[in-house]
């Protein structure tokens, strides 16, 4: 699995945890991992090979991680979008922000220009074309404030 393929897989339980219970994300995180297993081409068509146990727990701790720091990442997103509210932001456009967010912020295995790149990525695939700019302004004033480490 490709680290696009993994952020694919986090940014979609990320998602989830808009329409299911802070207690129940660890039974989603699961399910989804074991959906994927069972059928790659539904839930990531294209990907490059079969998921393994390392995918799997890359997976898990940056879901967990993620989520562990929503009400931070969200503090960081509002401040960094200049008076949006994040409950304002499409459910979509805001697990793309927390997951990239997380990465600016807190993942130094990931360059900050990748994690932007993929973010953009994701949203045009998952997102309406406005929304393409306002991650890519968001993200880009998290980057330029330095918050890294």
């Amino acid at each position: 699995m490709t680290r696009s393929e993994a952020r694919d897989s986090i940014f979609r339980i990320v998602f989830r945890e808009a329409f299911f219970p802070a207690e129940g994300m660890e039974e989603q995180t699961e399910e989804y991992l074991t959906m994927l297993g069972e059928e790659p081409e539904v839930f990531l068509p294209g990907m490059q090979k079969e998921i393994e146990e390392s995918d799997r727990e890359y997976i898990r701790t940056k879901v967990d991680a993620i989520l562990e720091k929503t009400e931070e990442l969200d503090r960081m997103l509002e401040e960094a979008s200049r008076d949006w509210k994040m409950n304002r932001v499409g459910k979509a456009e805001l697990a793309i922000l927390r997951v990239a967010a997380y990465e600016l912020r807190f993942d130094d295995d990931i360059p900050d220009k990748v994690a932007i790149n993929e973010a953009l990525e994701l949203a045009k695939k998952y997102c309406d074309e406005k929304a393409v700019p306002f991650i890519n302004g968001v993200l880009n004033q998290l980057y330029e404030s330095g918050l890294k480490g």
